[in-house]
């Protein structure tokens, strides 16, 4: 209990004076003056606490106003747009286009989707991997053998779920670049997550150069000699952002688009991020971070029946505060659900 009494008392240096702990479905919340904190309890055969694990901080927010005025102070670059029923209750720069991302695979997502609407593919059909499909992390199949059988179902459900970069890859390849680009925007050429390794690559510098001065169509050109490029090793993103101007760029409300084309596939239910499903009856749900890059993008159906959709976006010049951002989010999420 005195590692308890530790973190609370941390806690209460951040959010005020300790108030409460309350039991929910999904474990219990933690009350203080400014916000909460969601924390989960596991228990031993014989009752005793086997694992206390505190998630991240919530701040209480009055308003969605007051919810702005918090997405304003972050540094950088900031984007949020709240709607409700297709109607816009908040935003921040909704329509400026930010780095977001692996939440770009929202756009391949729609183009499979729509190819099996069209009776064109089938969620069972069978693709098998190719290695010029490997990428790096995040991940797990560019650690599976080259010729594995893997269905569109499996991959797209691995790059929404675990927002696997072989998987999405994969997905681009089968589809098509040009097919995909109808919902990609402004991405043209939309670059999978391998090209976008290698172009930032600072081995790869001149042909970096080359990329950013072309056309698109010189840029397609180029396509095929980063294919060829080894990929550069994972440590190369763990510190401050890397050839930024090397992304993929959509605005708020673009994102809004996207995720509420695919929201009621299955798939999208199977990780839902930071949101607490308490007072949601279906979350659909799509990130992405890298260093200086920070997107959030949910769709929400409440039990009411009202559909919001909330995407946030945060780009910096140098390493972002993830557990602010989420906190903020998640704070803003709060709010929402008690307009029910």
């Amino acid at each position: 209990m005195a590692q308890v009494d530790q973190v609370i008392s941390a806690l209460e240096a951040q959010l005020g004076r300790y108030l409460e702990a309350r039991a929910e479905d999904d474990g219990f919340v933690v009350s203080f003056e400014k916000g909460e904190v969601p924390a989960v309890i596991v228990l031993d055969p014989e009752g005793r606490i086997a694992q206390l694990r505190f998630l991240t901080p919530r701040p209480r927010l009055a308003s969605l106003e007051q919810a702005l005025a918090a997405f304003r102070e972050l540094p950088g670059k900031v984007s949020l747009l709240v709607l409700r029923n297709g109607e816009e209750l908040a935003g921040l720069n909704p329509d400026e286009s930010l780095a977001v991302g692996s939440s770009f695979k929202l756009a391949i997502l729609n183009a499979l989707w729509e190819e099996i609407k069209a009776g064109r593919r089938s969620w069972s059909e069978v693709v098998e991997l190719r290695p010029q499909w490997k990428s790096l992390p995040t991940g797990m199949l560019q650690n599976w053998p080259e010729g594995a059988p893997i269905t569109l179902y499996t991959l797209a459900a691995l790059m929404i779920s675990l927002s696997d970069n072989t998987a999405s890859d994969a997905l681009l390849a089968v589809l098509g670049r040009e097919q995909v680009e109808h919902w990609s925007g402004q991405n043209r050429p939309l670059l999978s997550t391998r090209e976008a390794f290698a172009l930032k690559n600072p081995e790869n510098r001149r042909i970096l150069e080359r990329y950013l001065r072309a056309d698109e169509a010189e840029r397609r050109r180029l396509l095929p000699e980063l294919g060829q490029i080894p990929l550069p090793p994972p440590t190369l993103f763990t510190g401050g952002p890397v050839a930024p101007e090397v992304e993929w760029f959509f605005s708020a409300r673009e994102l809004c688009r996207l995720i509420e084309g695919v929201a009621d596939l299955p798939l999208m239910a199977i990780n839902p991020g930071p949101v607490r499903p308490k007072g949601w009856r279906r979350i659909a749900y799509k990130g992405g971070s890298e260093p200086g890059v920070l997107n959030l993008t949910v769709s929400l159906s409440s039990n009411q029946g009202h559909r919001y959709c909330v995407v946030a976006t945060w780009n910096g010049q140098t390493m972002l505060d993830e557990g602010r951002f989420v906190s903020l989010y998640g704070g803003l999420l709060e709010v929402l659900a008690g307009l029910q």
